[in-house]
């Protein structure tokens, strides 16, 4: 990984992809969002996305004081893709989109589908780990 990553506008613009839009993508954003505020812009998608965010990370979430609830599982539009400065993968594989001279990272993480939150709380521990360390290299100042 780069120790710093360019940013094309005033603030910096990411896209947190994975499968089904309902667990590492929902929190990786929902921890940028708490942590970044205005001076980032966060999105998130999936290839197949859920019917809902799973509970258990709305549940681990809230934990920390963030509420994902009324966060919706969504599939990522080509709109996303042209206007963010990086893109975070997490097990969409081949799935995922591509597009030349977007900055990619892949954040090899368990998927917390179908488990409580028992084992979704090192996840959400390693999402916000993850998180900070890449709002230091978009150079991104925490608000909380």
């Amino acid at each position: 990984m780069t120790d710093t990553i360019p940013v094309a506008g005033e603030i910096p613009a990411v896209l947190f992809l994975c499968v089904h839009n309902a667990g590492r993508s929902q929190m990786a954003a929902g921890f940028l969002r708490h942590l970044g505020g205005d001076g980032v812009e966060v999105l998130s998608g999936g290839s197949t996305p859920g019917d809902a965010v799973n509970p258990a990370a709305v549940e681990a979430m809230v934990e920390l004081g963030i509420d994902i609830s009324s966060a919706r599982p969504r599939r990522w539009a080509d709109s996303d893709l042209e206007m963010v400065d990086v893109v975070i993968t997490m097990g969409c594989g081949d799935e995922c989109p591509y597009v030349p001279g977007t900055v990619y990272e892949d954040w090899p993480l368990d998927d917390p589908a179908g488990q409580g939150v028992d084992a979704v709380r090192p996840i959400r521990d390693e999402i916000e780990r993850r998180v900070r360390d890449l709002m230091r290299r978009l150079g991104v100042d925490a608000t909380r």
